[in-house]
């Protein structure tokens, strides 16, 4: 019989083993290939609310460690630590954009967006905005990308703030942000 302890993960022993990991800055989840552990009963709810064996994970601060660890590979998604990768669940996108501060003007402008976690990015060819819209009732979905696959729905009320400072380009509204214009939809679809 080996001597080495089995365990079953928890959330507990994937805290520990992300504090134990964390560095300055982000910790290279994309450079770890440790043994997938099953999946965790842990959901990210559409709102950014991380539950726990179904109950809400009501200390930010652990939140913000596990979205550190957080990766996609292909549809699924990982807690990933340098010795353990565990599945959980998440229902729309991980991260919710919550706020955004928008710098210059036209193409020159520069959409900087947080995250529920805390985290930033200006929007642009590395972090781009895409919008989904849904088939039967045309309502926007928009997404902004965090990094490394991981994307943040832009809230309800940023993203009408959003359109107010669109514009229209070639026959389609959209925002500029980093040098790039990111189509919202076709003009002719707006109300007058």
């Amino acid at each position: 019989m080996s001597k080495d302890t089995i365990t079953t993960p928890s959330a507990e022993s994937i805290a520990e083993a992300a504090r134990a990991a964390q560095g300055k800055g982000l910790p290279p989840v994309h450079q770890w290939n440790p043994p997938f552990c099953g999946d965790l009963d842990m959901r990210i709810a559409r709102d950014g609310t991380w539950f726990y064996l179904g109950t809400p994970i009501g200390r930010p601060e652990l939140v913000r460690l596990f979205s550190t660890i957080l990766r996609k590979d292909d549809d699924r998604y990982f807690l990933v630590t340098p010795v353990e990768k565990v599945g959980i669940t998440v229902d729309d996108a991980p991260f919710v954009a919550v706020d955004f501060e928008a710098e210059g003007e036209g193409q020159a402008q520069e959409l900087v967006f947080e995250t529920n976690v805390g985290d930033r990015m200006v929007a642009g060819p590395d972090n781009p905005i895409r919008v989904e819209r849904d088939a039967e009732t045309g309502e926007p979905s928009p997404y902004v990308l965090v990094r490394d696959n991981l994307e943040a729905l832009i809230d309800r009320k940023s993203f009408y703030r959003l359109v107010e400072i669109g514009a229209h380009v070639e026959g389609w509204f959209g925002l500029w942000s980093g040098g790039e214009f990111f189509r919202i939809i076709p003009s002719s679809e707006l109300p007058d």
